[in-house]
């Protein structure tokens, strides 16, 4: 197993924007509220501007940066690379970081297509690195206690997930023509950008999906000029040019279990700004959750007596629960960002302990065959199997 400096886990990060700002936060805060068995240190970040790099390098706490990622991959000082880019550049860079023996994250999704992400995991596998990909929501405390309670049996036989993540956040035609809705950069909208969100969610609580039926559709067709300009703001540019991703996509699955389910992600939803909710209903009961209210559970349970039964939401803040003990008292809610320092822990403490963590590079290849899966069914209009997708891809078909 590749080692780290001593009592250190030296971050090299590259890009620097949105997720570069989550990132960067979690890790100083990791070793504030957990028992951290590595310092995680800000040793580089890297970006292609270099004024808009050296500006994030000094307002998150980056000792150095750099405008070529090579560079950061080829630094004695780095034991972690972590990926932030845009989609298109996620494979190169990440196999060249394997391949330099360090460890790795990188932001959803894994890759552009199923190929790449079988290339990657097997690439990060055979290099003996520790491999994560950023699926941040698993790490809600709610969506943990969810797990514990289905993994419990508490909801018995598991007969349906119903999962959608709404936005609203490029409705205006004269949005611009961002990265995130051009194939060549992104490999899908809506689809791979928030679908996989509730796809590893879906895997996480429910198991594996075995095949799919779906749709998609472009609601505006062509777009002004421009390019993201933090968060998910935009700024112009001259001219014009064609959408040639999804707005929204919608698929029906069957899983491996039996378990039928209800998938539908869109940026075209108004008045929902981050809306990511699940429904699960099981033999012996029900969960539901939403992010927008995330430190909140709706459990039911079919044997509580008559008169009584109902959804009762539980407030995921005890001691109790899953990481909330290593944040404030009970009652005092947590936030978006705390899903990443929780998960950077899990990557800290993996590290340090040699041993896999969750969600890896094999849950990004999962996600990636599901979604490429749909892309396919909605071009044959047909049920397409998950399975025999990734069975292929691993074949090298």
């Amino acid at each position: 197993m590749v080692g780290v400096n001593g009592k250190q886990l030296r971050v090299g990060m590259i890009g620097y924007k949105f997720m570069g700002k989550a990132h960067s936060h979690a890790y100083r805060d990791v070793p504030f509220y957990f028992d951290s068995p590595l310092q995680p240190v800000l040793q580089v970040i890297c970006g292609r501007d270099k004024a808009g790099v050296r500006e994030a390098a000094e307002k998150f706490g980056f000792a150095s940066w750099e405008t070529d990622w090579r560079e950061v991959i080829r630094r004695d000082d780095v034991d972690l690379i972590d990926v932030g880019t845009p989609n298109n550049s996620h494979a190169e860079i990440v196999l060249e970081a394997v391949r330099a023996g360090k460890h790795v994250i990188c932001e959803k999704p894994l890759a552009m297509n199923l190929a790449e992400a079988v290339k990657m995991w097997r690439a990060a596998e055979e290099s003996n690195v520790i491999h994560m990909i950023s699926h941040n929501y698993r790490f809600a405390p709610a969506i943990q206690f969810a797990k514990k309670l289905i993994a419990e049996g508490r909801l018995g036989k598991i007969y349906h997930i119903r999962a959608s993540y709404l936005q609203d956040w490029i409705m205006d035609p004269a949005f611009p023509l961002v990265w995130r809705l051009r194939k060549e950069v992104t490999g899908s909208g809506a689809l791979g950008d928030i679908a996989s969100h509730i796809l590893d969610l879906a895997r996480f609580l429910v198991g594996e999906i075995s095949e799919v039926c779906g749709m998609m559709e472009t609601f505006i067709k062509e777009r002004p000029l421009g390019e993201m300009a933090g968060g998910l703001q935009a700024a112009r540019e001259e001219g014009t040019g064609v959408v040639d991703v999804d707005d929204a996509a919608a698929f029906l699955a069957r899983f491996e279990n039996g378990a039928l389910g209800v998938f539908e992600a869109t940026r075209f939803a108004a008045g929902n700004r981050n809306k990511n909710k699940i429904e699960i209903n099981g033999s012996k009961g029900s969960i539901r959750w939403d992010l927008e209210n995330m430190n909140l559970l709706d459990v039911y349970f079919t044997d509580d007596e008559p008169g009584l039964q109902g959804f009762r939401t539980i407030n995921v803040t005890e001691s109790v629960h899953p990481y909330t003990g290593n944040y404030w008292p009970s009652g005092h809610i947590i936030g978006y960002e705390h899903t990443f320092i929780s998960m950077m822990y899990e990557l800290v403490k993996g590290i340090a302990e040699g041993k896999k963590v969750s969600p890896s590079f094999e849950d990004g290849m999962r996600n990636q065959a599901v979604l490429e899966a749909v892309e396919k069914s909605s071009e044959m209009k047909a049920w397409v199997s998950v399975s025999d997708l990734l069975h292929a891809a691993l074949q090298g078909k």
